[in-house]
């Protein structure tokens, strides 16, 4: 089932350039992270959700990058423009092999259930 958002033909022309260009470079440089590396875990300082993905990976010994930007205080603006371009509503959000999986208790289970483990295969 195809998530909503609102349609381009549905956005004034004379704003679409800043609504496509905002915190876009946040967004390239996860991309980038994404085609580069096999795991990708993007999350705040502070936050035990991003440590405990980063413990799951690292107990399983698996290879990982990880992006940090800003905390709960700090870069919450720069944040959303991920939650935008994935819809997914918090961090960590965790990416296997381009594909976003989830945050941290959605990384466990596919861990427990050896499904990441075929995923990386």
């Amino acid at each position: 089932m195809p998530r909503s958002i609102l349609d381009e033909a549905h956005v004034h022309p004379a704003i679409r350039g800043k609504v496509a260009g905002l915190h876009a470079d946040i967004v390239r440089e996860v991309q980038d992270a994404i085609a580069a590396n096999a795991v990708v875990v993007v999350g705040l300082a502070g936050n035990p959700h991003v440590a405990k993905a980063r413990r799951v990976l690292d107990a399983a010994g698996i290879a990982h990058r990880d992006l940090q930007y800003g905390n709960y205080l700090g870069q919450w603006r720069r944040r959303n423009a991920l939650k935008l371009w994935t819809g997914w509503p918090t961090f960590p959000m965790v990416f296997v092999k381009g594909v976003l999986v989830g945050g941290a208790a959605d990384l466990e289970k596919l861990a427990a259930s050896g499904e990441l483990e075929r995923m990386l295969a």
